[in-house]
């Protein structure tokens, strides 16, 4: 386990606010989500993950399903675009729009973000409450790439249980995918 994987927002903390740029080129905010969200769904993704790419149409029917409950998801990519220049903004904006996604897509280009939250893969996971505390993080799902064989909707799952008043089980997953590209 690295050092920046050894860090970051522990299951039942509060979420580390943020201030990024969207592919819709607006700032975001968590707090500002928070104002008017039951609660947020946190993804990091990587435009040229194969788990990140196999995971898109599921999120956005995860952004569908949930929207009218009061829940949103937030796609943000912290990859280094110097080694990573699939990742750069330009190319999250092809991403976003060739792709439909009907989430915001927020860039994290100093990886603050990324490292608040403790992050360490693509896509990696982290459901947050409407008072903005941490009550999931890990996996999307049991099977990225084969989603009718789907056992275990980990993220589905959480925002059910938090829509529900129920506590979620399990609270963490490890996280498979492709390692986050951090600066040098």
């Amino acid at each position: 386990m690295s050092l920046k994987e050894k860090h970051g927002t522990p299951i039942g903390s509060y979420a580390p606010d943020f201030e990024l740029l969207g592919t819709d080129k607006d700032v975001h905010h968590l707090s500002r989500y928070l104002e008017k969200w039951r609660g947020v769904v946190v993804i990091f993704l990587s435009n040229n993950c194969p788990d990140s790419a196999a995971y898109v149409d599921r999120l956005k029917q995860l952004q569908t399903r949930f929207r009218e409950q009061g829940f949103i998801l937030i796609g943000i990519n912290s990859n280094d675009a110097n080694q990573s220049p699939e990742d750069s903004f330009s190319q999250m904006q092809q991403f976003a729009s060739s792709r439909g996604l009907n989430f915001p897509y927020l860039w994290d280009p100093t990886q603050d973000v990324a490292q608040g939250f403790g992050a360490s893969k693509t896509p990696e996971a982290f459901v947050i409450d409407g008072q903005g505390v941490l009550r999931y993080r890990g996996q999307i799902d049991d099977n990225s790439q084969h989603p009718e064989a789907v056992n275990e909707a980990y993220v589905k799952n959480a925002i059910a249980a938090l829509l529900a008043g129920k506590t979620i089980s399990p609270q963490s997953t490890p996280t498979l995918g492709s390692p986050l590209v951090w600066r040098r």
